[in-house]
Parts: C-alpha cells; structure tokens; sequence
C-alpha cells in the first residue's frame, strides 16, 4: 500500500531545497554548510521513499540505517550505501565544535554528487 502521495510529496519538496540551500552554501564557500544540508536533504529523500511505501518509520539521522530499510524493500538501494556512508557524519560533525575542523570544497563537491545520486534514485524509483 501507497502512502498518501501528498504527504511524499512534501518530502520531496523539503529535500529539494535542502539540496538548495546546499548549492547556494558552496557558492558562498561555506563547505560545512553544504555537506550538513546535502546529509539533510538525502534524510529526507530516503524518508519520503520509506513513507511512500509504509515501512518503519524511524525517527534518525543514520542514512545507513535508512538505506538498510529501503534495501528490505528493494535491494536496489544497495547502490546507495556508500553515499549515505559519506554523508552519515556529517548531521553532527559540521555542527558542533571539536569534530571535523575543516572541509574542503572537494568535502563539499563530493557531498553535493552523493546527495545527487541519492536523489535521482529516489525520484526513479518512486515514479515507478
């Protein structure tokens, strides 16, 4: 069963302007800012497939552990793994003082194509 599309939507949406947020934050070279908003915005692109498809919802920042739940709906996703691996940390380490002290923009590119490549997925497979 579908959830209701509407609500997907807004999910997409808000990973949409994350994803933004972390464009304009590399124009303004502000590298922990777009590696915090790229590991917001494929949050929440695997949450609205997980809620598209009424699996367990869980309320965390673990993009692995996200990914692990849509793998038990599509072992497609195993393709995303590495990506939410890169892009786990940084919920908290560009957040708080005293984890990593600098990203570079390479940090930062790397962060913008992994959220990509998590959001076309997403998109392809919830348009299936």
């Amino acid at each position: 069963m579908v959830a209701e599309l509407s609500l997907v939507e807004e999910w997409i949406k808000m990973a949409d302007e994350d994803y933004l947020w972390a464009q304009a934050s590399l124009r303004e070279e502000i590298f922990k800012g777009v590696c915090f908003a790229t590991q917001q915005s494929a949050e929440k692109y695997l949450k609205a497939y997980i809620i598209a498809h009424n699996l367990s919802f869980e309320k965390i920042h673990d993009l692995k552990r996200l990914v692990e739940i849509c793998i038990g709906k599509d072992k497609d996703f195993e393709e995303l793994a590495e990506f939410a691996e890169y892009l786990t940390p940084f919920y908290i380490e560009t957040r708080y003082p005293g984890f990593i002290i600098d990203i570079t923009k390479v940090d930062a590119k790397k962060a913008l194509d992994a959220t990509e490549q998590i959001a076309s997925f997403v998109k392809l497979k919830l348009q299936a």
